[in-house]
């Protein structure tokens, strides 16, 4: 029998917290996987972790996710837990960028995305294995292709990536080589004069540059062709997917209402861009994208994944409404995607750390800011950190997100493992395990941990065992879980000013006291309002500029702290 801890009246199961050692209810965004190191700033000696442009197919009750440049691929029996597949015979040799994939019938699963734009598909009965073979044809000039074939055996490829050429698709001939049959056809391309959300820059503010197209990926839905695209640049937290719709894979295509489909501007970690869908467990949409990182270089990137589905009128939809919080697991029936409804206990909370390097501090932990970092002053088994939550509350979940800070490490490596004790507090002196990660050899750049049992604690330390970079640096200790008070009041005086370029919106409100912060949704009807804006902070406003010009909205505000989140305010109607 295993031993029984008793923190604050609340029992918890020692020695069974792994996030992988165990089976989860919840998942958090960013996606906790063994991402690879890239080496295209190496000769600048910049290190970093990148997953971006993920691909993510069902094939004989597995999934299998195709990442940019991973060397690899991944493969998962729930779309929770993750297993890193190493390539065999024929693989791309540098890795593939902007990967589609493709499964026919549960026969063959098929492949694209050499970062050289020339290609061959790659196929396989049996992706488990990691070997593949390669049609004898090479496909010429497609950055960011997607494979395609419908149900009666035709083949199309779509690809795209530029901020000058549009979303282009052209007919294979699927029984000959994949070779090109009939003529290449331009599909649709940005239209930024409408669509607010198309416009380059951190929120869309940059009026000098074009926005890029990329990442077509196709779903068909009842009898519709929805094709989605990437827009306007992956290391943007506006990063989104559009999408539009056609009754033929070749088009015509139309801009659907609500857009974009996938979008994270707010929050911890943001962009939900250049993605895919699939058809989950149980019948659930899932979407999954990119996130930016973006402390090294632009292109530092995570992976998410978020609900979808589509409506009783054909829309489209993904939910990205507490993306970053903890949801429930593709493999739960009846709550899949669903917000577990715990909250950020950590925010902004006091910190302290065994000691700090190069300019770096510990409050950095706690600031809901990918982009800044806390580093330790020395990398070894005497670095802690500790989070004053300044009230009890109940925990139920710890994610750390670790930092690579002149890492020096290229490439695909194996073992590496991350290695810590999480352990929680009512008086700050006697201490019980929430996370035991001493005895897991895993490599867990993002990793999640749910606790079996909500426990009670005011204080939580980090303590470091082992990393397998040459420094101790973290982006964020974030704990979930729900404080012992009052959710937040109702938002009063809540107003939305569209501006003269219809593309952009005021929204203000009467701040809220105690609020940590605000979702602001919206969509196109009562019923859809399936975007939403995560906003930190007590200001009462926010510009946005996401709009569509000849799109009416409808508006509303939710408030939300550690204790939970309020009633939405009255609806909003901006024509």
């Amino acid at each position: 029998m295993k031993k029984l801890y008793s923190l604050g009246g609340a029992l918890l199961l020692a020695g069974a917290l792994g996030a992988q050692d165990m089976r989860m209810d919840t998942y958090c965004n960013p996606l906790n996987v063994d991402y690879t190191y890239m080496i295209y700033n190496s000769d600048k000696d910049i290190s970093y972790r990148s997953g971006a442009d993920p691909a993510v197919v069902e094939f004989r009750g597995e999934y299998y996710m195709f990442v940019t440049r991973t060397h690899g691929y991944w493969r998962s029996k729930d779309l929770q837990n993750w297993e890193f597949v190493h390539p065999g015979k024929n693989w791309y040799p540098q890795g593939c960028n902007a990967p589609a994939a493709h499964n026919y019938k549960d026969s063959v699963l098929y492949v694209t995305g050499d970062p050289s734009g020339s290609m061959s598909v790659l196929y396989t009965d049996d992706p488990a294995s990691g070997n593949w073979e390669a049609t004898p044809a090479i496909l010429h000039n497609l950055q960011d292709p997607d494979l395609f074939i419908d149900d009666d055996g035709k083949a199309y490829m779509f690809w795209g990536s530029s901020n000058v050429y549009p979303i282009r698709g052209m007919e294979l001939d699927r029984n000959h080589r994949f070779i090109q049959k009939g003529e290449v056809k331009e599909l649709f391309n940005l239209d930024m004069a409408k669509h607010g959300w198309e416009r380059f820059g951190e929120n869309h503010t940059d009026t000098v540059l074009g926005g890029y197209i990329e990442g077509p990926w196709l779903t068909k839905h009842n009898g519709k062709y929805y094709m989605q695209y990437g827009s306007p640049g992956t290391e943007f937290n506006v990063y989104a997917d559009g999408v539009y719709v056609a009754d033929h894979p070749m088009g015509p295509y139309t801009y659907q209402r609500h857009n974009p489909v996938s979008y994270k501007p707010g929050g911890y970690m943001n962009g939900a861009g250049h993605g895919s869908t699939v058809l989950g467990p149980g019948g659930r949409y899932w979407h999954f994208a990119s996130m930016a990182l973006s402390i090294n270089v632009n292109w530092e990137r995570r992976l998410c994944m978020f609900p979808a589905g589509f409506d009783n009128d054909g829309i489209m939809y993904v939910d990205t409404r507490f993306g970053d919080y903890p949801r429930y697991a593709p493999s739960v029936p009846g709550k899949a995607g669903q917000f577990r409804g715990w909250m950020l206990l950590s925010y902004n909370k006091p910190v302290t750390a065994s000691a700090s390097a190069e300019g770096t501090v510990p409050a950095a932990l706690t600031d809901e800011l990918t982009k800044t970092y806390w580093l330790a002053e020395n990398n070894d088994d005497r670095q802690w950190v500790m989070i004053d939550l300044q009230s009890p509350a109940s925990v139920c979940a710890v994610q750390i997100n670790y930092h690579d800070h002149k890492s020096d490490m290229y490439g695909r490596y194996e073992g590496l493992n991350h290695r810590y004790v999480v352990e929680g507090s009512l008086d700050g002196e006697n201490w019980q395990p929430l996370a035991d990660r001493s005895n897991s050899y895993k490599d867990t750049p993002n990793d999640y941990v749910e606790l079996e049992q909500s426990c009670e604690a005011r204080y939580i330390r980090y303590r470091n065992i082992e990393v397998p970079t040459p420094h101790l640096a973290i982006s964020e200790i974030r704990i979930f879980g729900l404080g012992n008070g009052k959710a937040p009041a109702r938002v009063k005086d809540f107003r939305a000013t569209r501006h003269a370029d219809r593309r952009d919106i005021t929204l203000t409100w009467q701040p809220v006291k105690n609020a940590q912060g605000y979702n602001i949704l919206w969509g196109i009807a009562p019923d859809k309002l399936y975007s939403s804006w995560m906003v930190y902070g007590n200001e009462g406003k926010h510009l946005m500029k996401s709009l569509t010009t000849d799109q009416d909205y409808y508006f509303c505000i939710e408030a939300f702290s550690e204790n939970g989140v309020s009633q939405r305010s009255e609806l909003v109607h901006v024509e």
